[in-house]
């Protein structure tokens, strides 16, 4: 949240079968549509492009599914709310998640939005960092998130970590600080190219951190099973829109205009269609949404390193199940 937020500010706004043959898994409820509560982790914007396409073109309706996007009040707000029974599907990220059930939230992630880190560190200027070992005794502007802060101790222990909040970007124009951590390549990354500012951007995991999923779709563990269907459904229809959105990317952008008049095209067209590849996973083997337990694992144990989670991940925190083809 405080990524995009500062970026409009300044700059003015996923085993399975292969795609082709996923089989058709659509459950229409008797009585009509059911209605899924999905909390957003912000504002409508490029990363959630899949689904805003599946709203405006009738992927989830013709699943049977009527879905209503939650803004949330904060960034802590999406798993709070759907713990508490308030919502159906939240989108977090996986250290949030693995932050969350280690505090004893029951909570499990059931697919992948984003497949890569989205998280960069960035600089601006002819003094623009180039490389980890460049950071040695810079001041790098960070939102005070603590995993985030270990990403840099983890990149270059010699840097000078400064909390500078909602301003991340703000913080680096101005010059208060040498570079950031915490802007992503596909928001404020694009936008600061747009605008000419001309960024230098290293992504976290290029660095030396663990590759993870930046964003998943995470649902109450004691109900996955119940709502089985529905997450199938959901999960089917979110991949069948994604699919649409990479052959023709002006689909996605005119339905997140649609859904936010403020965004403008000419940026959001450009961040839709840098996002793409980080929607499906690398290998086309697997289903659109696919989480891979070893890359969760090594990630996990890079946060119990660093003292942010204390006890080891366990194989209950994601499950490829209803992910299409999976499962069956």
């Amino acid at each position: 949240m405080r990524r995009l937020t500062a970026a409009l500010t300044i700059l003015a706004t996923v085993l399975g079968l292969a795609a082709c043959g996923e089989k058709q898994e659509r459950t229409t409820p008797s009585g009509g549509a059911q209605r899924v509560d999905l909390v957003l982790d912000y504002l409508p914007n490029p990363d959630h492009v899949g689904i805003y396409t599946a709203l405006h073109d009738g992927q989830f309706r013709e699943s049977g599914l009527d879905v209503h996007p939650i803004v949330p009040p904060d960034p802590a707000a999406p798993l709070k709310l759907l713990a508490a029974g308030r919502a159906d599907i939240a989108i977090s990220y996986e250290p949030e998640l693995l932050l969350a059930r280690d505090r004893g939230l029951d909570v499990v992630a059931i697919g992948a939005l984003v497949q890569q880190p989205l998280t960069s560190i960035m600089s601006v200027g002819r003094h623009a960092i180039r490389s980890p070992a460049d950071l040695d005794g810079k001041k790098v502007g960070t939102a005070g998130i603590p995993y985030q802060t270990a990403y840099l101790q983890t990149i270059a222990s010699g840097a000078k970590p400064v909390d500078v909040g909602f301003g991340l970007v703000p913080s680096m124009l101005t010059k208060r600080v040498d570079a950031t951590l915490g802007a992503f390549w596909n928001i404020e990354g694009v936008q600061l190219q747009r605008a000419h500012k001309h960024p230098s951007i290293i992504r976290v995991d290029k660095a030396g951190v663990p590759t993870y999923n930046e964003l998943v779709l995470v649902a109450r563990a004691d109900e996955v099973h119940k709502q089985g269907p529905m997450l199938r459904s959901f999960l089917q229809a979110l991949a069948q829109a994604h699919r649409a959105v990479r052959r023709d990317p002006n689909r996605g952008v005119d339905a997140l205009l649609a859904a936010d008049s403020k965004l403008k095209r000419a940026d959001t067209a450009a961040q839709v269609r840098a996002t793409l590849p980080a929607f499906f996973p690398a290998d086309s083997n697997r289903p659109f949404g696919y989480m891979n337990p070893r890359q969760w694992q090594a990630y996990a144990r890079w946060m119990q390193g660093h003292d942010l989670i204390k006890q080891p991940v366990s194989p209950r925190a994601l499950t490829n199940e209803f992910l299409p083809g999976e499962g069956l």
